[in-house]
């Protein structure tokens, strides 16, 4: 079988393609990032993967968010050990992020707002850029996602 991108496979074709599940971030903490992002995007927990009850340790070392309609979102794994990236440097590069929208400026600004708050740290201000305003931050963990405009 050969499908060029952006194609469909042929109708005959009995394999049936793989379905995009969720984006999993690494974190030396799990619970910290996925409560950084259920905060900031609205998600819920994947049942079971809520918190503890005061007072419980919690072991979660993998973690689901989902949107509130059940379609997964992000997921959450623990690592022992992670490097930053050091972008926009090119030492340690981006490989991955996330891509948020919001509706206009005013939006994009109480959003920036609510990710610095939340623990988030402002990478690249392009709030001006007429065609496209964007900022670009780092999660708790130095994951970078941006947030425009669209």
């Amino acid at each position: 079988m050969t499908t060029q991108p952006g194609s469909r496979p042929d109708e005959g074709d009995e394999v049936p393609l793989p379905r995009l599940c969720q984006t999993v971030l690494d974190t030396t903490d799990a619970r910290a990032l996925a409560e950084f992002y259920r905060r900031l995007l609205g998600l819920v927990y994947r049942p079971g993967d809520e918190p503890p009850a005061d007072g419980e340790r919690d072991v979660a070392d993998w973690l689901v968010l989902r949107q509130p309609d059940g379609g997964r979102a992000l997921a959450f794994q623990q690592v022992e050990r992670l490097t930053p990236t050091t972008w926009p440097d090119d030492d340690v590069p981006m490989q991955l992020h996330v891509d948020c929208t919001v509706p206009d400026v005013p939006a994009l600004e109480a959003n920036l707002r609510r990710a610095l708050d939340l623990g988030g740290r402002l990478v690249l201000d392009r709030s001006q850029d007429p065609e496209e305003p964007l900022y670009v931050v780092a999660d708790p963990a130095g994951h970078p996602f941006c947030m425009f405009v669209g």
